[in-house]
């Protein structure tokens, strides 16, 4: 029994690895062409634009405005696509400023306020991206499904691991007929990933919430620091 055990554990560590390098694997290919849409196309759309602006058409302000038009429309779609495939600038700005970015940017659709607790260190980038498109995808499903006027992000950093709370005002859900949903799917895989565990608590019409408990190195954080 021990020996079955013992091969067990090494199986479901063995899986765990494939799943992490399988995640790793997508996440740098997902990079490599966010940057190349973001550093190459984007820039490439700013400079016709530029020249476009300079462009002598003889007075027909209607022909230029409609290409400037189509052209900064490309530079946005450009820019979300790469934004979609990966956090490009999420290295250079910062974890805490980049979902700051987020909440602004979504301020008009939904209240989102977050504090971070003193004491918050940067963290492996792998984890602040798959943390950022957990609050992200969290975000995102609460605006399309959910009643929510408003939304709360808490980040607090412990000895042995940083613990992330992510709850809204809405409707709330039931598990079982929501678990099989890809934002569910999306967001428990993500927290898979970085080794982590995780608890829903959700009550019909009184909101949802997530608590994650990301650990500082491989070992599992106590699940009784959940409740």
């Amino acid at each position: 029994m021990k020996e079955k055990n013992v091969q067990h554990e090494a199986e479901v560590l063995h899986q765990k690895k494939l799943v992490l390098e399988n995640i790793k694997a997508q996440e740098e290919e997902r990079k490599r062409i966010a940057v190349t849409i973001h550093d190459d196309i984007g820039n490439r759309l700013n400079i016709l634009s530029l020249w476009l602006n300079n462009l002598d058409t003889k007075g027909d302000e209607v022909i230029k405005k409609n290409i400037y038009n189509q052209m900064s429309s490309l530079i946005d779609a450009a820019r979300s696509i790469s934004h979609s495939l990966y956090p490009v600038n999420l290295e250079s700005v910062g974890f805490v400023l980049y979902v700051e970015e987020l909440i602004a940017n979504l301020s008009h659709k939904i209240n989102i306020s977050m504090q971070v607790m003193p004491g918050y260190g940067k963290k492996d980038i792998f984890v602040e991206v798959q943390l950022y498109r957990i609050i992200q995808e969290f975000t995102t499903n609460v605006i399309k499904h959910s009643t929510a006027t408003d939304l709360w992000i808490y980040i607090k950093d412990y000895p042995q691991h940083m613990a992330v709370i992510i709850s809204d005002n809405g409707q709330g859900f039931d598990y079982n007929l929501v678990k099989k949903g890809m934002g569910i799917k999306n967001i428990e895989s993500r927290i898979k990933s970085m080794n982590a565990i995780h608890k829903w608590k959700s009550t019909l019409n009184k909101g949802s919430r997530l608590i994650i408990l990301i650990p500082n190195n491989n070992e599992l954080p106590n699940q009784n620091s959940l409740n």
